[in-house]
């Protein structure tokens, strides 16, 4: 059992480190398409938002002989380095802060001065929808905090929460394309499953095809307006009656000058997964289907899946899925959605035999709002538990509360924040 929990270890770290956003950028210097509006630019000015905003523009910087006229970037925390001349913020996340809200005013700043010839090169990455925001008409900041702390405590998933954020902004959905004077390329690494542009960092440079109604429609059904600030409903409902101008759609001239690239796929983690687990001796099975729904019942259904493929698969077995899930907050407990889906997995494991071990991470190291990236689990975890004096590990789960559960037997996986998001990867291991 302790070779399968230290080989989970040494695949889960595989991919981190194979989605890793500077490499990626570094990567994406290498192809003519990318390079060459870059360097035909008149001036070049960046604005780098995400959790891989730092890693992100260092390496453009490094690997690009292009000078930035003017760089911008808005990230979780200030790194020890970046390049000389670069205005930092640090942003809020999950929910936006007021220098997240600095930051995008003076994205627009930058976008709005450059002119024909010039590039606005926007480097995104997971996060940047709280990291960077502007609250669009009267609505507050707190506000838009708490709608959108109402929607992920509802279980709101990453395409509910993105259309309601981008018509309540004033610079998400396209809109910081359509303020730009020059042309605009977006290199993004994408945390969405399916990879839509529109919905990473809430797509500021890209057409944005919900709407209003869509927008209203997923307040009603997460929670009812009445659980939301006036102001919001507001606002949306005048965007219904056409009061408010909707978003930039496709086809819209003013974003006829912005072209868009995903360098980092979702699923990235899961080839350089599957690379470290056969160069371990693993026959790696790769599950197709995004992981998505409720933590506690997706990880339920996905050990179902394995169970029923695992007679026919070679052993020693790897399964890689990845996608990213979503927790209805009903206590006020610690853990995050990982946390919670490994801990669902570990309720069912015998199914898949005797020998197995398994992890949920979220590969930027931060589960929810713990230190945390996931957890792994094994069929001993109940009974470590029970030794540690544990004798109810249901109530963990029944009160969000899966960080004290994997704290108190070890059971946690710290990665420390990794400076990439490309969702969560789940790895089970079969002996």
């Amino acid at each position: 059992m302790e070779r399968l929990r230290e080989d989970l270890h040494t695949i889960v770290r595989a991919a981190i480190d194979g989605v890793d956003a500077g490499r990626l950028v570094l990567a994406a210097l290498e192809d003519a398409d990318i390079v060459a509006p870059i360097q035909r630019a008149r001036a070049v000015d960046v604005i780098a938002a995400g959790k891989a905003a730092a890693a992100m523009l260092n390496a453009f910087v490094s690997g690009s002989s292009v000078p930035v006229r003017r760089a911008v970037a808005v990230g979780p925390s200030r790194p020890a380095v970046v390049p000389e001349g670069t205005e930092w913020y640090d942003g809020g996340h999950p929910l936006p802060n007021e220098s997240s809200i600095a930051a995008a005013k003076r994205a627009l700043d930058v976008a709005a001065a450059s002119r024909e010839g010039d590039l606005v090169l926007v480097l995104l990455s997971g996060g940047g929808s709280a990291l960077m925001a502007l609250p669009a008409g009267p609505i507050t900041l707190l506000e838009k905090q708490q709608t959108a702390r109402t929607l992920m405590t509802a279980g709101a998933d990453i395409y509910e929460l993105n259309t309601v954020r981008k018509h309540l902004s004033a610079i998400k959905g396209g809109q910081l394309a359509a303020s730009a004077g020059g042309s605009v390329l977006t290199l993004a690494v994408s945390d969405v499953v399916g990879d839509d542009l529109s919905v990473i960092a809430s797509g500021p440079t890209v057409p944005d095809d919900s709407t209003f109604a869509q927008a209203m429609a997923i307040l009603e059904r997460r929670g009812g307006a009445r659980e939301y600030p006036a102001a919001v409903v507001q606002r949306l409902r005048d965007g219904v009656a056409g009061a408010v101008p909707e978003t930039p759609k496709t086809g819209d001239g003013r974003l006829a000058g912005a072209v868009a690239r995903v360098i980092g796929p979702q699923r990235g983690a899961i080839e350089a997964a599957r690379q470290s687990a056969e160069s371990l001796g693993y026959h790696a099975h790769v599950v197709r289907e995004a992981i998505t729904g409720e933590a506690r019942t997706a990880a339920l259904e996905h050990i179902s899946r394995v169970a029923h493929a695992a007679a026919s698969l070679p052993r020693p077995a790897c399964v890689i899925s990845s996608g990213e899930t979503t927790v209805t907050v009903r206590g006020a407990g610690r853990g995050g959605r990982n946390q919670e889906f490994a801990f669902a997995m570990a309720t069912t494991l015998d199914r898949l035999g005797p020998q197995v071990a398994a992890a949920s991470i979220g590969t930027d190291g931060i589960d929810g709002p713990t230190d945390a990236a996931g957890a792994i689990v094994d069929p001993t975890t109940f009974e470590r538990a029970r030794r540690a004096g544990i004798e109810t590990p249901s109530r963990f789960l029944d009160t969000n509360d899966t960080y004290t559960f994997f704290e108190a037997i070890n059971d946690l996986i710290k990665t420390g924040p990794t400076s990439t998001n490309v969702g969560d990867l789940q790895v089970i291991l079969l002996a």
